[in-house]
């Protein structure tokens, strides 16, 4: 007996997940109800629809015959393996059993693409107010040699997030020295340090200053990233070199 399987409903294994019995979740039912498509015993050239089920415990298909009998075919045989084919002669011919016209149905058209949502468009919002990182020095700014003492930067890769680390720039200047001019000075410093390793951006954290032995101590903390990262103010790092260099100020 040809047999083909129509269609399989409802089919969703759960494996027993660890922890205590009321965590457990429910066993997996020992059969399923399946649709089965197969040859009228009278006209061989007819296809009819009965009732199947399969069994999950030992593999085999159950098939329910017309006349009360049940059939066995195991799933691993070439009956069992042709039981699952569904041509697409089988789909017409189930499509006639169940009486579906579906002649009349229009073709579907395009699907629309979805507009944006309320998350993105406030991300995109965000990312328009987004400006590149300057240095914030006068237009008369002159650079003054003497007042940068070294320059060091400290990484800590972020456990976070891939592609992202942490860095500490140490500058060191005269006492004396703005608040602009030295964190201009951190700046510089992170921008030739970070394109030494080939990454593109960065967002300023934070910068505290002391004073140490008749020296200005100051330490900026920033994010340093491969991809342009979430910030009102995000640094570039070839653009910013660029800058420290027409401003004469020294990155290192």
């Amino acid at each position: 007996m040809a047999v083909r399987l129509a269609g399989i409903f409802g089919i969703g294994l759960l494996l027993a997940g660890c922890g205590n019995d009321s965590e457990r979740p429910p066993q997996k039912p020992s059969e399923l109800e399946v649709a089965v498509l197969q040859s009228d015993a009278g006209a061989p050239d007819k296809k009819v629809l009965s009732k199947g089920r399969i069994s999950t415990k030992s593999g085999e298909i159950l098939i329910l015959e017309p006349d009360g009998s049940v059939s066995e075919v195991n799933l691993e045989t070439d009956a069992g393996q042709e039981a699952f084919a569904l041509s697409e002669a089988d789909i017409a011919l189930l499509n006639k059993n169940l009486g579906l016209d579906l002649s009349g149905v229009p073709d579907m058209g395009p699907v629309r693409s979805r507009g944006m949502t309320a998350q993105e468009k406030a991300l995109a919002a965000f990312r328009a107010r987004t400006k590149p990182l300057r240095l914030n020095l006068p237009a008369s700014f002159e650079a003054e040699p003497t007042d940068f003492q070294g320059a060091s930067v400290t990484a800590w890769p972020s456990k976070r997030k891939s592609g992202e680390s942490l860095v500490e720039v140490t500058a060191n200047l005269r006492s004396g020295v703005d608040a602009d001019t030295a964190f201009a000075y951190a700046t510089c410093a992170l921008a030739n340090w970070a394109d030494a390793k080939g990454t593109p951006y960065a967002r300023h954290i934070r910068t505290l200053r002391d004073k140490r032995n008749g020296k200005m101590i100051v330490g900026s903390v920033f994010t340093l990233s491969e991809k342009r990262p979430m910030g009102l103010t995000v640094m570039t790092t070839k653009d910013t070199l660029q800058e420290c260099k027409s401003r004469g100020i020294p990155a290192a």
